[in-house]
């Protein structure tokens, strides 16, 4: 048996997130479908582990002490990139993007748990398989996995990986299709005279630029954007591991990371009304990449997948309802957004984030542009939603379920 410390560990966890990153250029149809290259990394290791428990064998000691702060450092950078002036860029259209979204992340949840009721399992499993990993991706079930342990759900890490990778599949294969029929169906297509640009907003996968107001094109400069994030999301961990003490001490079970997020978000729309920080929106989003990377190949290795015998036909029969109500509320969003081409784009978005990852939105509502044309309005809204706000609004939902369902 390897025993690694610490640091040891988030090295090897380095080392099989560039084993994910080589699995995906060499196998062509891992990256088509917008699969996680920290998760496929981690998910190699976690079967070979799996493979030596099957032999009464212990491969590796894993210390995952920094797991918890990686995991916190990624979800305190979506906080401290949650600036209320985006809502704003869009006004009307992303709230109400957002509210659909929020509704829908509620549906999940609740057939969730007819689901799990059905198989006589712990309500919570439902919850884990809905909103916690269709809505929040791999990383918000991981980072939630530790609370539905504790509300009595075995095997909570191992559900929630097998649940949102599935989702991310689906995602990616439905999307398209999906949205095809519809646009095919209306004989959609984009306004006359719409500008071939996609917004600044939402341009390489919502790297937005809003009131940034600082120049980094010199080495200097982006140092210096990159010391300001770094120690801002430092403050905003320390500061919000205190209001995660408040929330205990009133009685209300939530993830670690909230604090934090909370902290982040008050510093940034802070900085966006004073300007006093200068924020880097893409040198934040840089960081919390970084540190999401690690956190989720850490994770992976560490999954215990002998947990998961006996509740695959429950994963399939919640996923195969997921997948087909997710298509269907497509119609609403499509009828409540505008009934015209951008609509029909956002829509395949939709069902991109809501059951995998705002990468999955975006590679689906790219295949849809490349073939009838741009949809600048989808790409502005469902980015916004799928990759910041709805991150908010999932973990509200979600702790609404752990603390209040009967």
């Amino acid at each position: 048996m390897i025993e690694l410390n610490a640091v040891q560990t988030v090295a090897f966890g380095g080392m099989a997130l560039f084993l994910g990153y080589a699995l995906c250029r060499v196998i062509p149809v891992l990256g088509r479908y917008n699969l996680p290259a920290p998760v496929i990394g981690g998910l190699v290791i976690a079967l070979l582990v799996l493979w030596a428990h099957g032999r009464d064998t212990v491969l590796f000691q894993f210390d995952t002490a920094l797991q918890g702060p990686l995991m916190v450092a990624f979800f305190t950078s979506m906080g401290v990139n949650a600036s209320v002036a985006l809502l704003k860029v869009s006004g009307r259209q992303v709230m109400v993007f957002l509210a659909l979204a929020s509704g829908f992340a509620v549906v999940q949840n609740l057939v969730g748990i007819g689901v799990a009721t059905s198989f006589g399992l712990d309500p919570m499993f439902g919850v884990l398989a809905g909103s916690a990993t269709l809505t929040g991706g791999p990383a918000t079930g991981l980072a939630f996995a530790p609370l539905f342990e504790q509300a009595g759900l075995a095997g909570a890490e191992s559900i929630a990986i097998t649940s949102a990778m599935a989702g991310i599949v689906c995602g990616g294969i439905v999307g398209g299709p999906a949205i095809t029929v519809l646009i095919r169906r209306l004989r959609l297509r984009p306004a006359a005279g719409q500008s071939a640009e996609i917004p600044a907003e939402a341009a390489a996968e919502i790297d937005l630029a809003v009131g940034d107001g600082v120049v980094v094109d010199t080495e200097a400069a982006r140092e210096y954007n990159a010391l300001k994030s770094i120690v801002v999301i430092l403050l905003a961990m320390w500061v919000g591991a205190w209001v995660g003490k408040g929330f205990d001490a009133i009685g209300l079970t939530l993830p670690v990371y909230i604090g934090a997020m909370l902290v982040g978000a008050v510093i940034r729309n802070f900085d966006d009304r004073t300007g006093w920080v200068g924020l880097s929106v893409q040198t934040t989003d840089l960081i919390g990449n970084v540190c999401l990377a690690l956190f989720l190949a850490v994770a992976l290795m560490n999954l215990k997948l002998w947990e998961l015998s006996g509740l695959a036909l429950p994963l399939v029969v919640n996923l195969v309802l997921q997948v087909v109500l997710v298509v269907a509320f497509c119609v609403p969003v499509f009828r409540i957004m505008g009934r015209d081409y951008d609509a029909a784009v956002m829509g395949g978005g939709f069902i991109g984030f809501m059951l995998g990852t705002t990468a999955n939105a975006m590679a689906v509502m790219r295949t849809l542009v490349l073939r009838y044309g741009l949809a600048p309005r989808a790409f502005l809204v469902a980015p916004l939603v799928g990759a910041f706000f709805i991150d908010f609004t999932n973990a509200l939902i979600i702790t609404g379920f752990l603390n209040f369902w009967p």
